[in-house]
């Protein structure tokens, strides 16, 4: 059984209008929502093995958080450029390239790909991923090779703004 987690990063500071998108970093709300949505994942007792994210400041400093939180070592974070601004496919393509020892993969990224690609996975459907929300899935796979035939059972969906 494979676990992922689909992570939207947190909030983006728009304090300089003129700061290229790629260069956003996160605002206070984001600084705080990304360590405490890591700790609601730590609760659940969720382990993750991977923290993949998209080299945007924003996803990378949410990614960072994560863990931070998870206690775990940040030059281990794998940068991916595709995962900005990122289509549906691209998703795809980013989780069947996990090595099959990974068990859990979360992946940081940016609206609308996040959004869209989260709906094509399970019969839960989500009008839209907040800042900093997680929509986790499960598969049924010994690789992440097959995680696009795979039948996939929705975990759960939070976020910062979520009353547990």
């Amino acid at each position: 059984m494979k676990s992922l987690f689909l992570i939207r990063h947190a909030k983006s500071s728009w304090d300089n209008p003129m700061q290229n998108d790629f260069d956003r970093p996160l605002n206070a709300r984001g600084l705080k929502d990304a360590p405490m949505m890591a700790q609601r994942l730590l609760d659940r007792q969720i382990k993750i093995d991977a923290f993949i994210s998209s080299p945007a400041i924003r996803a990378k400093q949410t990614c960072s958080l994560f863990m931070q939180t998870f206690k775990v070592d940040e030059a281990t974070m794998q940068l991916q450029s595709q995962l900005y601004l990122a289509a549906p496919d691209v998703f795809m393509q980013t989780i069947t390239s996990i090595p099959s020892s990974i068990s859990s993969a979360a992946i940081f990224s940016h609206n609308n790909g996040i959004t869209e690609f989260a709906n094509t996975l399970t019969s839960t459907g989500i009008d839209n991923m907040p800042t900093c929300s997680v929509f986790a899935v499960k598969a049924d796979i010994e690789n992440w090779k097959d995680f696009a035939k795979a039948k996939k059972e929705f975990w759960f969906f939070d976020y910062p703004k979520l009353q547990s």
